[in-house]
């Protein structure tokens, strides 16, 4: 697919490097489509990293994606230079009169804390309210996935009595729903977080169905309003390292923590991490992309509903 994005963004480079195919807004310019405009609200600290995990993941598919970035205005980034937000991102009050065919809420490193103290909760309640009516579908990621099933259908997280963290396996529970086009009975997907929301709470809510599961890390795809809204509990964007830098920099600090499960070859650390969940990555972002975007949103996007 080709990726739009300004011709100066670091991720560029990278990807060019990797051989994934990216485009410039002048080369952009010259030919003659709508290209799809999908906003990412990024709420990850090291923002720059998750700009290239999501950008690899949607680089398997054909079509031209015109990427907005979004960062939460009420609260002040530690991770990510001041230059980089803003020179590439946008804040909520600069595109609230836009329309966008998807948008991508992603995970936050807050989930110890309520739903209430986390600084830019206002904010995000306020833009997830926005997207009904102005964005076509909505992607929610981790703990924007639970905050996103608590603020629509008001279903609470808890805390886990230790961190799941590690490579899950889950089975295809809704083999009819598009999102899940092309799955195995049963994949593989990361998972790093302390909180959970009851599988029992999810399957219990009426506007909700359960796309995949795992015994040991409960429902990990949900979709609501025939797809306006989906919500992914883990973090199939993730890289072959991320679960490794995540649990050496928990040591580092001194944390009880255990290996992620299901990671290194005969749970050996100082080997290189099994890559077991890239392909059913880039088809649950290419499906999204396709049957929950491209083929439902309006060619005019002021026509959104």
């Amino acid at each position: 697919m080709p990726i739009k994005i300004q011709g100066d963004l670091p991720a560029k480079e990278i990807l060019e490097n990797e051989n994934i195919f990216v485009m410039d807004e002048k080369r952009a310019l010259s030919q003659n489509i709508r290209a799809l405009q999908i906003c990412i609200l990024n709420l990850m600290p090291m923002k720059e990293e998750t700009e290239l995990q999501l950008l690899r993941a949607f680089s398997n598919t054909p079509l031209q994606v015109d990427l907005t970035f979004m960062n939460a205005d009420s609260h002040i980034s530690q991770n990510t230079s001041v230059n980089h937000l803003n020179k590439f991102y946008n804040t909520f009050r600069e595109v609230k009169e836009r329309k966008f065919d998807g948008m991508i809420i992603t995970g936050a490193p807050v989930e110890k804390m309520s739903f209430e103290e986390v600084d830019y909760w206002p904010e995000l309640c306020e833009i997830m309210e926005w997207s009904k009516t102005h964005v076509q579908s909505t992607l929610h990621i981790c703990w924007g996935a639970q905050a996103g099933v608590y603020y629509h259908f008001g279903l609470e997280k808890y805390m886990l009595k230790e961190k799941l963290f590690g490579v899950y396996a889950h089975e295809v529970s809704n083999r009819k729903e598009p999102l899940v086009r092309g799955f195995d009975d049963y994949f593989m997907a990361p998972h790093s977080r302390y909180t959970a929301i009851s599988s029992e709470d999810i399957h219990n809510c009426p506007e909700l169905k359960v796309m995949a599961e795992s015994k040991e890390a409960g429902v990990f795809l949900a979709i609501a309003k025939e797809g306006r809204q989906v919500f992914v509990m883990g973090h199939p964007e993730y890289d072959r390292y991320t679960l490794h830098q995540e649990y050496m920099r928990d040591k580092e600090k001194g944390f009880r923590i255990k290996m992620p499960v299901n990671y290194y070859p005969e749970d050996d650390c100082t080997k290189k991490p099994k890559l077991q969940w890239r392909s059913h990555c880039n088809d649950l972002y290419t499906n999204w992309i396709n049957y929950y975007v491209y083929q439902q949103t309006p060619y005019v996007l002021e026509d959104i509903q």
